[in-house]
């Protein structure tokens, strides 16, 4: 019977870092990209302040949010909608969560982010469309920063 030879003990041991460290920055690069990607919905704007909001906390993954820039433009995830794009893309996005029992009204949100430059009709007009018939978004946030309010 052959016999295994014994390592010397007291060689040192050495340790191949390499793939632990190809792990490590591949979880970098993952959460550099869903970081960036959370933030797809949202555009830059300056947006209106209020004497006292409630902050949002973006709990709620069902919820649509809308951009409305300086000139009046509509954003949806980057982007840009007419008015009657805008239509037909609520009442898809509003037939998703729509209640069988009553079907004239559907329970899912939409945050409108304004900007501050903006006039207020574009907001008037995604709140028309969100109350046309066939479309029945009823929960309508606002967006606004916290501060002191324009008028002092």
């Amino acid at each position: 019977m052959a016999r295994k030879k014994k390592k010397n003990t007291n060689e040192p041991l050495e340790l191949n870092l390499t793939p632990m460290i190809d792990v490590v920055f591949n979880l970098i690069i993952f959460f550099m990209i869903v970081t960036d990607l959370s933030q797809k919905e949202l555009e830059l704007l300056t947006l209106p302040s209020a004497m006292s909001a409630v902050e949002d906390k973006g709990q709620d993954k069902k919820r649509i949010i809308v951009n409305i820039d300086r000139n009046g433009k509509v954003i949806i995830k980057r982007k840009e909608y007419t008015l009657d794009e805008l239509a037909k893309y609520l009442f898809g996005e509003a037939q998703i969560l729509r209640d069988p029992e009553n079907n004239l009204f559907c329970d899912r949100p939409i945050l409108i982010r304004c900007d501050s430059l903006a006039t207020f009709s574009a907001v008037q007009d995604v709140m028309r469309q969100c109350a046309e018939r066939g479309v029945g978004i009823w929960k309508v946030q606002l967006a606004a920063s916290v501060g002191k309010a324009d008028d002092e």
